[in-house]
């Protein structure tokens, strides 16, 4: 406890200092060159801080310039030979850069201008899926190694009430299967009345098929009266 003495003060908060300094200098390792004073050493490194909203918008460089040169976007195969922590990095970057872009269509939508180079949207949404692709590729060949499941989530084809087949996702449950009420009011089966109705059913699709087929024919035969000339092209280019 330190009591504050109008003229002791400034000798108390010398004391105080220089005891911090030595006790901090002798918890610092040994094999530290030339350590003079504890002001020197930098035990923590910072980022340079921007508090304002400048990254939400285009270099100064570029603005009213009506084409940006921009890369090629990023390709599966290259995105393969990165590292985790690379491709965690390059999706807050290229995250950075789609929420810039964003903001500079915005903008040219409210002066109704013309984005400079709206193809650079394109391409950072393209780097982005091929990213999200290649880690989706190493997190199911991480599982098919532990586990040997294809999906994230395992689950069964089976049928419902209404004789529909669906794809049943498997779940964790506190309490054995022939407990659970919740789970054995699904039923995964089918009455036998319910057979008539499922061949009325296939029958119906079986009829939408077979008349998309047909209005499919007679649009091609009409075109193919309206245009002879361009029928025979086709047909010579194709042989």
């Amino acid at each position: 406890m330190v009591f504050i003495i109008s003229g002791k003060t400034t000798c108390l908060l010398d004391k105080l200092t220089s005891l911090c300094c030595r006790f901090s200098l002798s918890l610092l390792p040994k094999n530290i060159p030339n350590v003079t004073s504890f002001h020197q050493c930098r035990l923590l490194h910072t980022t340079l801080s921007r508090k304002g909203l400048e990254e939400f918008f285009d270099d100064p460089k570029n603005w009213g310039e009506e084409k940006v040169k921009s890369g090629a976007s990023w390709t599966c195969q290259q995105l393969r030979n990165k590292s985790n922590e690379d491709l965690h990095k390059l999706w807050y970057v290229l995250l950075k850069e789609r929420n810039m872009l964003l903001t500079l269509e915005q903008e040219a939508k409210r002066q109704r201008l013309p984005m400079p180079s709206p193809e650079r949207l394109e391409k950072v949404t393209d780097s982005m899926d091929a990213l999200d692709k290649v880690v989706q590729e190493r997190e199911d060949a991480l599982r098919l190694l532990q586990t040997g499941q294809e999906k994230a989530r395992p689950g069964a084809w089976r049928r419902d009430i209404f004789g529909r087949i669906i794809w049943h996702k498997f779940k964790q449950w506190p309490i054995p299967w022939y407990l659970n009420k919740r789970y054995n009011r699904k039923r995964f089966f089918a009455m036998p009345y319910v057979e008539r109705f499922m061949r009325l059913r296939i029958e119906k699709q079986a009829r939408i098929e077979a008349r998309k087929k047909s209005l499919e024919k007679k649009k091609e035969k009409f075109l193919q009266e309206k245009f002879p000339r361009h029928s025979e092209a086709e047909k010579s280019s194709v042989v």
